[in-house]
């Protein structure tokens, strides 16, 4: 078969409008619609890993759609009545199969190429600094899963030649990766259903850590059972009988086995920190991951300092060096501790958006009284944690206290519940403040009390 007749087909078939629909559908989700892939240290064009995982997310309506395009596409002949003047040509079945499928796969994947090439445009445009390539596996998977669901759907309609079969099959594949789809209420992702089998859908869960990755494992199975369920959609093209077409299925029935087999039981191993990207990389005793590597130099600075001061405030509990938090962490779990180590998160409101003498000032509130409240997507806890942290920056600093910035609570009601307090707290003699200071970290470092209330010299809660 020459290249002549794949370029009619092309022209001939709903192939460069599938192509076209997939890839205008998956850029207004991700450039029109706000969510996690628009904000924070993951949204999508941040890193390489998390531009990935953001253009696979989509899937969860873009297969379906590539499903019901592919069967409107296996419908072309019986709608022109050509079925049986087709099978009656000594051209064989493969090669009219391949010939029909070619150019809808092909269209399809180039489509789901293209929204990745111009998602690495803009990561390239940023400042990702950890440059690696194990990001590929993840968009080869998703380009395989478009192109296996279209050349499925197109052998389902050659077997059922119904108008209804490209929305049934569109509607049946939406709700089936719906049931199937994972969520991140956790640390990690999980499912309604067992783990295996929610990753016999193309979609991945949303990437809320960017040190997150998919193993070795998951990516071998699925690329299995998305060879199967295009090869099944094959031989249901070219089946010419009941007998050929049960056969077909074997395809589709052995990759899907195999894949269960291969696929982990437990997310902790689908979903597994890249240990490159989470290396420590430091400036004197301050660190930030290899994926964060930019952000060293404005962090080095501020955070050397405030260290210094955090030493002549705290003494022997002060703490040593600053690392970049790596743990995953569920929405509404506890930050993560680490004796010794003031731990930063950039996602964190209060420090990824900080600079200067302002991150300094955070990284001080930050090491005095971390915070212990339930994470949400800004992590800036609660107006009585940026009270207490304002309070003890300020006397740090020996100035008045400001409000901190990039903590969801208004300038006016952080200052009206500190200004009582640190005006207490300087009405003391110096011992008695360094005192009550000590006891407003230990009460934030344990979270067995109130920092604020430390301050004043109230009990633990």
């Amino acid at each position: 078969m020459n290249l002549r007749i794949p370029l009619i087909e092309l022209r001939r078939s709903v192939a460069p409008w599938a192509g076209a629909v997939v890839l205008l559908a998956a850029l207004a989700f991700l450039h029109l619609l706000s969510g996690p892939w628009t904000k924070g240290t993951a949204l999508w064009t941040a890193q390489w890993t998390s531009m990935a995982m953001w253009t696979r997310y989509p899937l969860m309506f873009l297969w379906p759609l590539a499903v019901g395009l592919g069967a409107l596409q296996g419908l072309r002949d019986h709608r022109s009545r050509m079925s049986e003047l087709l099978t009656s040509t000594p051209r064989p079945a493969s090669h009219r199969a391949a010939a029909l499928a070619g150019p809808t796969a092909f269209a399809l994947v180039s489509a789901f190429g293209l929204l990745v090439v111009l998602g690495a445009v803009r990561v390239l445009a940023g400042d990702a600094s950890y440059a690696h390539f194990g990001w590929l596996p993840i968009s080869l998977v998703g380009a395989l899963a478009v192109a296996a669901g279209a050349v499925l759907g197109m052998g389902v309609a050659r077997v059922l030649p119904s108008v209804l079969t490209p929305p049934v099959l569109a509607v049946g594949t939406f709700l089936l990766a719906s049931f199937l789809r994972q969520t991140t209420d956790g640390a990690l992702p999980t499912s309604a259903v067992p783990n295996r089998l929610s990753l016999l859908s193309p979609t991945v869960a949303e990437a809320r850590e960017t040190l997150l990755t998919l193993s070795a494992p998951v990516h071998l199975g699925q690329a299995l059972w998305f060879l199967g369920m295009a090869a099944t959609g094959l031989a249901l093209l070219a089946a010419a009988g009941p007998r050929g077409r049960l056969l077909a299925l074997t395809p589709l029935l052995a990759g899907g086995a195999v894949a269960l087999l291969l696929f982990p039981a437990d997310p902790r191993g689908t979903y597994v920190i890249d240990r490159a990207a989470a290396t420590q990389v430091c400036d004197g005793q301050v660190c930030v991951t290899a994926a964060r590597r930019a952000r060293l130099d404005q962090l080095a600075g501020p955070g050397k300092e405030a260290l210094r001061l955090l030493r002549d405030a705290l003494g022997e509990r002060a703490p040593v060096a600053i690392h970049e938090a790596t743990l995953p962490r569920a929405l509404g779990g506890t930050p993560e501790r680490s004796p010794g180590f003031l731990l930063v998160d950039f996602d964190d409101g209060m420090i990824g958006a900080a600079r200067g003498e302002g991150l300094t000032r955070a990284l001080i509130g930050q090491g005095l009284a971390p915070v212990c409240s339930p994470r949400s997507d800004t992590e800036s806890g609660t107006l009585t944690d940026a009270a207490a942290q304002s309070v003890g920056a300020a006397w740090v600093l020996g100035a008045e206290p400001r409000p901190l910035d990039g903590t969801m609570h208004g300038a006016d009601d952080q200052d009206a519940l500190a200004r009582p307090v640190w005006e207490e707290l300087t009405a003391l003699p110096p011992a008695e403040q360094r005192v009550r200071i000590g006891a407003m970290h230990t009460a934030a470092v344990s979270c067995s009390g109130d920092p604020l209330e430390a301050l004043t010299g109230g009990a633990s809660r």
